[in-house]
């Protein structure tokens, strides 16, 4: 299991260490334990401390930064693009079929460490399991999180809309469908 001791070599490891967590298992611990929901600044991430949520983001933006401070090598912070559906997110089901779908591409990130993949997302005695639905990945930084992220998943999403031409959806209209996803997760 991937883990080690936290060192103050940094803001994010100040924070945890001034709230008694000392190794990686207990700061992940922590922020999965905390509830999904948007951060108050997503650009700032020791926001997570103060709002007490997170997103799939911001939690593993935190968890990697916590590791670069540390100058451990090897977890990756990844964005994957996958088909949520109603299988895989039991809370979006009755939006998809508000709009007729069966899935929606979204964007998630998570932490790879060898070919392990570390979800941090929520709190449940089921895993999250998306990886069969992954539609491809990339390694990212905890500051791409933000502007980069939403710009990547939008064109990912232009492309998809052009290669499925019966969904009768712009971009726009499918970001706000997505929105109405995302809220429905927070519940």
């Amino acid at each position: 299991m991937f883990n080690f001791e936290i060192k103050n070599e940094g803001q994010i490891s100040g924070l945890f260490l001034s709230g008694g967590v000392t190794s990686f298992i207990q700061a992940a611990n922590f922020i999965q334990q905390l509830p999904y929901g948007r951060n108050a600044n997503k650009y700032d991430l020791t926001t997570i401390f103060s709002d007490q949520c997170g997103t799939c983001s911001t939690k593993h933006a935190v968890l990697k930064t916590l590791a670069d401070e540390n100058q451990i090598a090897g977890l990756y912070l990844m964005l994957g693009i996958y088909k949520m559906n109603a299988s895989n997110t039991a809370s979006v089901a009755r939006v998809l079929s508000g709009f007729s779908l069966d899935y929606i591409p979204e964007a998630h990130c998570y932490l790879r460490y060898g070919n392990t993949v570390l979800d941090y997302t929520k709190n449940s005695i089921k895993p999250f399991d998306f990886l069969p639905d992954l539609l491809e990945e990339l390694e990212i930084s905890p500051g791409q999180i933000t502007d980069y992220k939403v710009n990547y998943h939008k064109q990912f999403l232009s492309k998809w809309l052009l290669d499925n031409p019966q969904l009768l959806y712009n971009v726009e209209k499918f970001w706000t469908i997505r929105e109405k996803c995302i809220l429905a997760l927070a519940n």
